[in-house]
């Protein structure tokens, strides 16, 4: 099925609810050669040129949930969102940045998704459409299934409220060059609610926020002045942060590889020292 319309779409979905919406189709392609997946109908997306863009509406970009990690790299919109513009640069090798698409990142919620830090640090919400109308549901509830899809509804829109304010992403692989994050981390201030707030992504089924963390850097930080703090400030930050998201023993959704399965201890705490350095230079480069 190739709808050319979100109304056709969701109409055809309604019509065949055991068809599966793809647009990149990088994870879901994935899934089938692996086996793991029989759809019995895909619902083909490429065609529907209202995912593809963004548009300004009050105060947020309302981007289109179609748009892909190459699109999303380019300088344009990085001036728009910096942080999602530096995770979508880093999703794998340029043939899956090329068909990738935001909304695939998001609903195939691999723990590793290189956008979902972002989107949870900045507190994005997404569109979600179906036969009884549009309803709007935070990228977190989404992702944790505190409020998941429903059947027959498709994710339309990612709704990101632009701060005008520094915002990082940073991560950490494998192996040079693209690589599946082992650990990520998105910082954002919020200056006009003298508030940080921060995800880290990789290291659990869902990107993690340090609650506690955030509300005590945030104390700390001279937001009348400079925007500095001290750098013993920033260390004990990143500690912080990695011992609020990182257990004491190595999980499997955490710490990957054959080594972390032999000796847990140490890879929680090889992955807990990753965070605390990833948290503190991103809290560094925000305030620079």
């Amino acid at each position: 099925m190739l709808p050319a319309s979100l109304d056709e779409a969701v109409s055809a979905l309604a019509a065949s609810p055991g068809a599966v919406p793809v647009a990149g189709g990088t994870d879901l392609m994935g899934a089938v050669n692996a086996g793991l997946l029989r759809p019995m109908a895909l619902l083909g997306l490429g065609r529907v040129t209202e995912l593809r863009g963004w548009q300004y509406q009050d105060g947020a970009a309302l981007l289109g949930a179609g748009l892909t990690h190459a699109r999303m790299a380019r300088p344009d919109f990085a001036a728009l969102i910096p942080a999602l513009a530096e995770a979508a640069g880093t999703v794998g090798p340029p043939q899956v940045r090329n068909v990738g698409t935001l909304g695939g990142n998001i609903v195939s919620a691999h723990p590793a998704g290189d956008t979902l830090p972002v989107l949870s640090a900045l507190e994005a919400t997404v569109t979600l459409i179906g036969p009884e109308g549009g309803r709007e549901v935070a990228v977190s509830h989404l992702l944790t299934g505190l409020d998941p899809l429903r059947a027959g509804e498709l994710l339309a829109f990612v709704r990101v409220p632009l701060l005008h304010a520094p915002q990082v992403f940073l991560k950490s692989g494998g192996r040079t060059g693209p690589a599946r994050a082992v650990a990520s981390v998105a910082l954002v201030l919020d200056p006009a609610r003298r508030a940080v707030r921060c995800a880290v992504g990789a290291v659990a089924p869902v990107p993690l926020r340090p609650l506690e963390a955030e509300q005590w850097v945030a104390g700390c930080i001279d937001w009348d002045g400079e925007r500095t703090v001290d750098p013993a400030v920033a260390q004990a930050f990143g500690e912080y942060v990695a011992s609020a998201c990182v257990p004491d023993a190595a999980e499997e959704s955490g710490a990957q590889g054959a080594g972390a399965l032999q000796n847990p201890a140490a890879a929680a705490q090889r992955l807990r020292r990753t965070v605390s350095v990833l948290a503190r230079r991103a809290l560094g480069r925000a305030l620079k």
